[in-house]
């Protein structure tokens, strides 16, 4: 029965750190996709703009920036304020998994380009590989919330106006009149499509809608919308830059190389202190024959006093989880059904 019982916790620490990675580590990733992306561009960042000022709304039609790209090209970012002031992801060219889940949002091809007369219309997961859109049921109207589009050179700040649910069929949501796609278009609209429900399997679309309030350019500071005043009364941007620590980890390989070199110094040290393994055959003779247990057994395999064996098999599990989430767990997503389909995991060949 304690076999039993050790195996079922297993299972179950196995599933949960499943949940772990799809709903939290596959968003560091695309976290850290999503910088360097960024970086590699070299777009001004208002983050580290000193003595920023609030960009004028131009008047008349907006340029259209930029007028085409390639597949996973980054074309944009987006700010919504009302999901924080910290908000912010990457939109890229396309709606491949490729680009949803690695890229934040992708924008959908044969849509139109920010600023241009029709439907600028992107999609993004609702949960797992950052969420991009996780709290698009947040967006209030009434507020006079707002989603705002940044290209390397023009800001194209558009006012939320609602929301409708509809079947994954209705392709009309992306069509340049959403509303009515047999009419020509006249407005400058953006349209964000995700999942829904949240957490469940998705049956529906939830359709976010916005439409062109102004537009700016970057070089003359940043929208009102993504300004607050400082202490000292300068106009600062709400988005300070900062990112989480573990979004500039690339790969866990060098972290889990690292705690097995600290388990094997560890494992040394304490082997050669406590005479291992001569002194552990001397004390189990001198004692009961010990209870079958999976992780008793592999304690009692480690040298040292109970303290320091219990450390190494730690560092040991700690090891293993790293490697599901390195290895074991991108690939049950790729390659069971029923994980894959949970997941819309796709293997990104780097």
């Amino acid at each position: 029965m304690g076999i039993v019982a050790e195996l079922l916790f297993t299972i179950a620490a196995v599933c949960a750190l499943y949940v772990v990675w799809q709903m939290w580590w596959t968003g560091v990733e695309s976290e850290h996709t999503q910088i360097e992306q960024r970086q590699s561009v070299g777009w001004s960042n208002p983050a580290t703009e000193k003595n920023q000022q609030i960009a004028p709304a131009q008047n008349g039609a907006p340029p259209v920036q930029p007028k085409q790209a390639r597949q996973g090209d980054l074309i944009a970012q987006i700010y919504i304020p009302r999901f924080g002031d910290q908000w912010q992801r990457n939109i890229v060219e396309g709606i491949d998994m490729p680009e949803l889940n690695e890229h934040g949002i992708g924008h959908y091809p044969q849509s139109q380009m920010p600023g241009q007369v029709g439907n600028f219309a992107v999609a993004g997961h609702r949960n797992g590989y950052g969420q991009p859109l996780g709290n698009v049921d947040k967006l209030d109207a009434k507020a006079g919330d707002t989603i705002i589009i940044r290209t390397k050179d023009y800001w194209y700040v558009y006012q939320y106006t609602g929301y409708e649910i509809v079947t994954p069929d209705q392709i009309r949501v992306i069509a340049p009149n959403p509303h009515s796609p047999m009419s020509p278009a006249t407005q400058r609209l953006i349209t964000l499509t995700t999942c829904e429900p949240k957490y469940s399997t998705p049956t529906h679309r939830w359709i976010t809608y916005g439409k062109l309030k102004y537009w700016a350019k970057v070089s003359d500071g940043i929208p009102q919308e993504l300004a607050r005043q400082g202490a000292n009364g300068q106009v600062q941007f709400i988005n300070n830059g900062k990112t989480s620590p573990v979004a500039k980890i690339s790969s866990l390989i060098p972290l889990i190389l690292g705690i097995l070199m600290v388990y094997l110094v560890l494992f040394l040290a304490a082997a050669i202190v406590w005479r291992w393994p001569l002194r552990k055959a001397i004390c189990l003779g001198e004692h009961k024959k010990p209870d079958v247990s999976i992780y008793g057994g592999l304690s009692r395999l480690q040298p040292g006093v109970k303290p320091v064996r219990i450390l190494l098999v730690v560092l040991l599990l700690a090891a293993v989880a790293l490697s599901l989430f390195q290895w074991v767990f991108p690939w049950a997503a790729q390659n069971i059904p029923l994980l894959h389909q949970m997941s819309n995991y796709v293997a990104i060949n780097q």
